[in-house]
């Protein structure tokens, strides 16, 4: 597995950056989707049940970007 910079507007940053900010958005949306469900209302703790879900989005972003990468 090999990750290299990617340029974003001639500057270049990690790549776990970007899929820490795509898995905050991901889980953004699956969060307010849990708060309409009324999902929330049922677990002890909801901030640390939303930190867990973005942990889960992160990694398994993580493991298909490293799957692709490793496929080309």
């Amino acid at each position: 597995m090999r990750f290299s910079e990617v340029d974003l507007f001639g500057v270049f940053v990690a790549p776990i950056s970007l899929l820490l900010v795509a898995a905050w958005l991901v889980t953004t949306v699956l969060r307010r989707a849990a708060v309409q469900l009324g999902w929330l209302r049922h677990v002890w703790h909801p901030a640390l049940v939303v930190f867990a879900v973005y942990v889960i989005v992160l990694a398994s972003m993580t493991l298909i970007a490293a799957g692709w990468a490793q496929g080309q």
